[in-house]
């Protein structure tokens, strides 16, 4: 008892040694960035290739289902040969062998490699039972080890299909513009440039801006918004959304598998085939024991017999966590993207879990691209509308944000533009127009002085404030005399502060930061608003990803968030990375995550759904290591034999499957309320 006790004792230490190298938190990051994860574009080249292969996919499951057969027919004459007439017992060894002969093939493959793993540990398991005579045991064990695959690769593909088909649009024709005539064509004859009519009811075939009428349209599909969003002239719209009420035509802009809602399918495509660092960690815990079960069960012969150092051998994991872990992952990928979260990386959702850093991008992420009039400056006797008129006539054709944010101010206010007779633009200072003969002026204190139009003394020092807050003031003349000026001040999003509260409120979030290239005195004033922790003002995108660089030298684990349009370097130099340009952009975004709502609004659910995706896999682990360290103690000290393994190993399946379904049971918006999250 004291031998078997120290050999034992010597096993566990040996494990747990291991174990605690490969769940540290250095190991996790490191496994990425070795050569057992290729870079991001050649796993998406890698995985164009598997998923064009269906007849791979579909070989796999035809062999795990002939697999289960022969098992079955291998367990009936076991049975058989157990109660009725012993030779039956002989017969099942074929369909034994059979069943679980890529097992042996991938031992074999292991043994000339020198590298024992973790099929080696099954075939002992089969042969020792074979040379036993537990033919029924053998039996019944392959029968479940098949069913349980064919069950696992069953519920992965149904959960690459349900990601798949989100936005699977079943449409056979639409209805499009000829001449003022609305015309029925098949829906994979729509072509971009064809106006498109869709209907209330109807779902919104291809990527367009409306060109005609107003519609509220429900975009939970592909952003995640709760509540339906009303869209009017010259509003985007995407593919695969639903229109609740009203009638629009729309220009199509990308239809086919050029829309936004394909590319997000493709995307999706590429992703499940990523191996996630916690299922490359789940091979390393798995292989990391079979050194130390090997050794333990070659002490066992001698000591216990045949039989107990099999039961030792048994009592190893072997490829449970191999085939949990692919689906969990994919199982939660698919809660995301039901959620308005594309996950275009599948690590990210671990690597999530170890961020205790987040790093803002100030324009387009914390405040929105479009700046909002924080006040309007008149001279003479001109008002606040007359300001605005003149202002929009000026912009009227001009796309900009600044230009957009003047037009609906004056939408707002019921104002009518000038229709303008000439326009003159000068690239990045400003814009001239004609109007009955009289030339009006919109654009920076610079143009001004290049178009010799004098500025009041007020109108300067206004300027001078807006450049020491960070706002923007366009000054508007006529002819020669500067009648007002319009100043622009960023638009906070109104969830930041909200959403901001709830992540400093998580225990691993030690840090905050904003990097602007924005002045010092806003970016400041923006930090102190949201409580967030630092700021680096006026910083070049270059200059971006040097800082992220730096703060991972200084040991942060980074989560970068911005607006995927100039943080680009610093969104792939940080070790998560989250876009908030959502479906504008999500073919060619940089970014491993994308909040499809373009907002900061499922930022927390995000975080929600990676601590809940950490405990469910520390779950799963727990579930096979202690029903493993069960079989090998009650090997060495309780007379355990190769029975109470396998039925220990069984336990361990069934609890690892049913941990792994729980999030896939329960309804989204139920889940999403039982971890906390609030949109």
């Amino acid at each position: 008892m004291i031998i078997e006790t120290l050999i034992l004792g010597g096993v566990l230490y040996t494990g747990y040694t291991k174990l605690k190298k490969i769940f540290s938190k250095e190991n996790i990051y490191n496994s990425i960035e070795d050569n057992n994860f290729a870079p991001v574009e050649k796993n998406i080249q890698d995985s164009e290739i598997m998923h064009n292969d269906s007849y791979k996919k579909s070989t796999f499951f035809n062999t795990g289902k002939r697999d289960f057969k022969f098992a079955l027919t291998g367990l009936t004459l076991a049975t058989g040969g157990a109660l009725f007439y012993w030779a039956l017992s002989f017969a099942s060894i074929p369909f034994l062998l059979y069943s679980t002969r890529l097992v042996y093939k991938d031992t074999y493959n292991a043994v000339k490699k020198g590298k024992p793993d973790n099929n080696m540990m099954a075939s002992i398991t089969f042969g020792g039972c074979i040379i036993l005579g537990y033919f029924f045991i053998a039996s019944l064990a392959a029968v479940i080890i098949t069913l349980a695959t064919v069950f696992i690769s069953n519920v992965t593909e149904n959960s690459r299909e349900k990601m798949f088909n989100i936005f699977d649009q079943n449409l056979d024709f639409v209805w499009i513009l000829v001449d003022g005539i609305e015309m029925r064509i098949p829906f994979n004859k729509l072509q971009t440039g064809d106006v498109a009519v869709v209907h209330a009811g109807e779902i919104i075939p291809a990527d367009g801006v409306i060109i005609k009428g107003v519609a509220s349209i429900d975009q939970h599909i592909l952003t995640g918004e709760a509540m339906p969003v009303e869209k009017s002239l010259r509003e985007e719209v995407f593919a695969a959304t639903i229109i609740l009420s009203g009638k629009i035509n729309i220009k199509v802009k990308r239809a086919g598998e050029e829309s936004t809602a394909a590319k997000i399918t493709d995307i999706l495509n590429n992703t499940v085939e990523f191996k996630s660092s916690v299922e490359f960690r789940a091979l390393l815990f798995s292989n990391a024991l079979v050194a130390p079960i090997l050794i333990a069960g070659g002490a066992a012969l001698p000591l216990l017999g045949f039989s107990r150092a099999v039961a030792v051998i048994n009592a190893h994991p072997k490829e449970k966590m191999a085939l949990i872990t692919p689906l969990t992952v994919i199982i939660y990928m698919n809660l995301a993207s039901k959620n308005g979260i594309l996950i275009k990386d599948g690590r990210s959702i671990e690597l999530l879990y170890k961020v205790d850093t987040i790093v803002f991008d100030k324009t387009g992420t914390l405040t929105k691209e479009q700046p909002e009039i924080g006040a309007i400056h008149t001279c003479s006797d001109y008002s606040e509308n007359d300001i605005l008129i003149y202002a929009a006539t000026a912009e009227y054709k001009q796309k900009h944000p600044l230009a957009k944010a003047i037009l609906e101010e004056t939408e707002k206010r019921h104002l009518n533009v000038f229709p303008i007779e000439d326009s003159k633009y000068k690239l990045g200072y400003g814009i001239m127009v004609n109007v009955d003969e009289k030339n009006i002026y919109a654009g920076s204190e610079r143009f001004m002085n290049m178009e010799g139009i004098n500025i009041p003394f007020h109108i300067k020092k206004q300027q001078a404030f807006c450049l020491e807050q960070g706002h923007t003031l366009i000054l508007i003349a006529i002819d020669k005399d500067v009648i007002g000026a319009i100043e622009l001040v960023p638009a906070v999003r109104s969830e930041a502060k909200m959403v901001i509260d709830k992540l400093k409120q998580r225990t691993n979030i030690k840090t905050t930061y904003i990097i602007s290239g924005d002045h010092e005195i806003p970016t400041k004033k923006l930090a102190a608003e949201l409580d967030i922790d630092y700021f680096f003002a006026e910083t070049l995108p270059e200059e971006k990803a040097d800082i992220i660089e730096q703060l991972h030298n200084e040991g942060h684990f980074i989560c970068y968030i911005g607006d995927g349009i100039n943080d680009s370097i610093a969104l792939k130099k940080s070790q998560v990375s989250v876009s908030l340009t959502g479906a504008s952009s999500v073919a060619t975004d940089t970014a491993s995550i994308i909040l499809m709502d373009q907002g900061l609004n499922h930022l927390n659910f995000l975080f929600d759904l990676a601590d809940d995706f950490h405990n469910n896999m520390n779950r799963t682990f727990i579930m096979t290591l202690i029903p493993a360290v069960i079989g090998v103690t009650g090997a060495f000290l309780l007379g355990f034999t190769l029975i109470h393994t396998i039925i220990l190993n069984l336990i361990a399946l069934g609890l690892t499957l049913g941990n792994t379904m729980v999030p896939m049971l329960l309804s989204t918006d139920l889940y999403k309320n039982s971890i906390g999250a609030e949109k």
